[in-house]
């Protein structure tokens, strides 16, 4: 049977196996057995997944290639499940047991699997896969870049965010209209924030929608005294601030009496 790839699911098919084989050689299996992988379509890189030492998990919105995969691999070998990955409990896949995610992710809701990739951090030390070449860039940029934002600030609070390579339109089926990009993130050891976490993001959302402002002006929502705004760091803008002087500031808010309530 053959799959045909639909545009409401956001599918490209990845052809080339050798890209398909790097992307599955980023995955060190360090700290996890359970590996779940998002949209494998036709299984061009679960081909390269079912050898490695892990219990590995197909997730897929599209039954046509559910079925395909169903013929072509045993239950012993992998588990496919029918599932969105944005309103699934990952419980209810791995259990409380740490896993790592892979995948061919569709572009159109890439950014809001690595959302929840942060919110799941607890369980998901890994993490490999192929987005959109601008998100994947976003997602690693450093401070000071104009592609810097939020997304950057809070995968890599969490995270090692290496972006590995490009890769061209002409090796999916059917071809996008931009290159893509496929990264990998490596939780750090600590996985708590030495500040007020929810207030971090808050910080980091807030500070962000106004980019251009200093943090003077775009953290006013928070009734700042008089006495912290005169803090030389209010006059940065947010670009300009890397993860750690994101936590500072943060810091230095919980002190000036500051909540997610304020």
């Amino acid at each position: 049977m053959s799959v045909s790839p639909k545009k409401h699911l956001g599918q490209h098919f990845l052809k080339d196996r050798s890209i398909a084989q790097s992307i599955a050689e980023l995955l060190t299996g360090v700290g996890y057995k359970h590996l779940l992988e998002i949209g494998p379509g036709t299984g061009v890189l679960t081909q390269y997944l079912i050898n490695k030492p892990w219990q590995l998990i197909a997730l897929d919105l599209d039954q046509e290639s559910i079925d395909y995969l169903n013929e072509y691999y045993t239950q012993s070998e992998l588990t496919v499940r029918y599932g969105d990955v944005l309103k699934e409990d990952f419980t209810e896949l791995c259990g409380v047991n740490p896993f790592a995610i892979v995948g061919n992710f569709p572009y159109n809701i890439s950014s809001q699997i690595v959302f929840k990739t942060i919110e799941w951090r607890h369980q998901i030390p890994e993490f490999c896969g192929m987005f959109q070449k601008e998100v994947a860039q976003r997602i690693c940029a450093a401070p000071g870049s104009k592609t810097y934002g939020i997304l950057s600030v809070l995968t890599q609070a969490y995270y090692k965010a290496e972006y590995q390579f490009t890769v061209p339109p002409g090796v999916f089926h059917p071809p996008p209209k931009v290159d893509s990009g496929v990264l990998r993130l490596t939780r750090y050891d600590d996985l708590e924030l030495p500040c007020d976490e929810a207030l971090f993001f808050k910080v980091v959302k807030t500070s962000f929608q106004q980019r251009r402002k200093t943090l003077r002006n775009s953290l006013k929502i928070f009734n700042i005294s008089q006495k912290l705004k005169e803090d030389s760091i209010f006059a940065r803008r947010p670009e300009q601030l890397s993860v750690a002087e994101f936590i500072t500031l943060t810091q230095k808010m919980e002190s000036d009496g500051i909540s997610t309530h304020s």
